[in-house]
């Protein structure tokens, strides 16, 4: 019994008598026995902007509101490996997230926030092992061993190739570094989740559901492929992993998306690779409510589409939850708009009865079909990546990117023929009213580059290129890199420079053009 309802009637922790229990392979009603009956979701609001002092302020905010874990967004310098004074960051240092360059501005943006109590998500890929050994060093300086803190990168560079855009380096690298990365953590971060992958990017990039979890599941396939050929336990590795979705105002089709979702996954890990470990099953995942389906006209209706998609993510069953603000439209989002984005989930969390039984729509016979017929196509689409030769080869070949590309043709099609209804844009228009958002100030670039030049002007300038030369060389060899770009980073190397010496040994890597 999980309490009563508004009337004084018993509410059941799970209505379906018959067949497959939460908390039973394959894992379609749910990876744990009593999912939210004991405690709601993870509410963990993405967040970063400007200089690592104001997204500090912004963190500490999110926290004493009552968020349960922290996610960075890294502004894009951040992400392609450059520091705030290279030129190719030009315009764009702190605009859609925190700037780091050092090992001083990690410092600061968790100055404050206890590491010990607070899981933090870092949505990060090409340069994620440097800023994982970032957060490592700062948790100890805290007092936190390594082994006691917790969250997770995203680490998933195969979705970058796809769908973002913010890789670095050529693929076969950019697996060798993510396979040290699990190796790393095995042994120095056992709670840290090693990598996230993530569907959310490619579904913003206009994948259907069945793309969406389809091309997630086979770079997941790769990844673990990857661990194997380097002699990894592919089940300590699995147990670590996560997963990242997007949640869409299709309610019902999201429900049905991730209860698939689930059961293909444990499918995979007990028929492909032999593993009966459940913790290895369990797709574990986060969830982010869309996005691109926010609109800049009549942003207050994105409060509307924003709930329905959080409705969707809790009732499929979701691990942690992000709502997005309904000002991120037309930019960053402002105080205001975040704590909203929060309260609506703790609405959902504790006015509505969704969180008080288990995977309430089992046995509805609209989400049972269209559980199955999204499991069948997903099926089919993985095996389809895998006549190609896998995640890395279907990359390479410019497959995946190509397909979700015509997908999103298709839907932009839909959207000007009015076939595919969006409210204030191209139906039921009202006046544009003024709205002014969040503004990240042009001095934060200034102050970025202020910064660097006094680090390189006080550092030891021959420690520095010792270490350095030590990343090349490493990368140039077999040998794990975490442990070389540690030393550097605590030799007061910037996250461009570390970035460089990889650039140095592997190249960079332009994707082949699609349809």
């Amino acid at each position: 019994m999980s309490g009563t309802s508004e009337s004084g009637l018993p509410i059941k922790a799970d209505y379906v008598r018959e067949g497959e229990h939460p908390g039973e392979f394959p894992f379609t009603r749910g990876i744990y026995e009593e999912m939210y009956l004991r405690k709601p979701w993870t509410m963990r609001q993405y967040a970063g902007f400007g200089s690592a002092k104001e997204s500090n302020e912004r963190y500490h905010q999110l926290v004493s509101a009552g968020t349960g874990g922290l996610s960075v967004a890294f502004d894009l310098p951040t992400q392609m490996g450059f520091d705030s004074d290279a030129h190719q960051s030009l315009g764009e240092v702190g605009r859609v997230g925190v700037a780091i360059d050092s090992l001083d501005d990690m410092r600061q943006l968790f100055k404050g926030i206890p590491l010990d109590k607070v899981s933090t998500s870092m949505t990060i890929n090409a340069p994620a092992a440097i800023l994982l050994l970032m957060y490592e060093i700062v948790a100890a300086e805290q007092g936190v061993p390594s082994g006691e803190i917790s969250g997770t990168i995203q680490n998933d560079i195969l979705k970058e190739y796809i769908s973002r855009g913010t890789y670095i380096y050529p693929p076969k690298p950019s697996m060798r570094l993510i396979c040290d990365t699990f190796d790393y953590c095995a042994r120095e971060l056992p709670k840290w989740n090693t990598i996230s992958v993530s569907g959310y990017h490619m579904a913003e990039a206009g994948a259907n559901p069945v793309q969406e979890i389809a091309f997630t599941l086979s770079n997941a396939i790769a990844y673990l492929d990857a661990a194997h050929s380097r002699g990894f336990s592919v089940e300590q590795v699995a147990a670590r992993m996560s997963f990242f979705f997007v949640a869409r105002t299709t309610v019902l089709e999201e429900i049905a998306k991730f209860r698939a979702a689930r059961q293909v996954w444990a499918r995979i890990i007990k028929e492909r690779y032999g593993i009966t470990n459940e913790r290895a099953m369990h797709l574990r995942f986060h969830t982010q409510t869309a996005g691109v389906q926010l609109t800049a006209a009549q942003p207050e209706l994105n409060l509307v589409r924003v709930t329905l998609q959080a409705v969707a993510a809790v009732l499929g069953g979701t691990q942690s939850l992000h709502t997005n603000s309904f000002d991120e439209a037309l930019g960053l989002p402002t105080e205001k708009a975040a704590l909203l984005a929060l309260r609506t989930q703790q609405v959902i969390a504790h006015e509505s009865d969704l969180a008080r039984t288990v995977d309430a729509l089992a046995g509805s016979a609209a989400v049972e079909s269209m559980t199955k017929q999204l499991v069948d196509e997903i099926e089919a689409l993985i095996s389809k990546v895998d006549e190609m030769g896998g995640a890395v080869a279907g990359v390479e070949a410019g497959f995946q990117k190509s397909e979700i590309e015509k997908n999103s043709y298709r839907i932009a099609q839909e959207i000007e023929s009015k076939t595919r209804v969006i409210v204030g844009v191209n139906e039921y228009i009202s006046p544009a009213e003024p709205y002014k958002p969040l503004r990240v100030d042009e001095s934060v670039a200034h102050e970025q580059s202020a910064t660097l030049a006094t680090l390189r002007e006080n550092r030891n300038r021959e420690r520095v290129e010792h270490s350095l030369k030590a990343v090349v060389t490493t990368a140039q060899g077999d040998e794990n890199l975490l442990p070389v770009i540690k030393a550097a980073l605590l030799a007061d190397a910037t996250v461009g420079e570390i970035s460089d010496a990889l650039r140095s040994a592997w190249g960079g890597y332009r994707a082949p053009e699609s349809w």
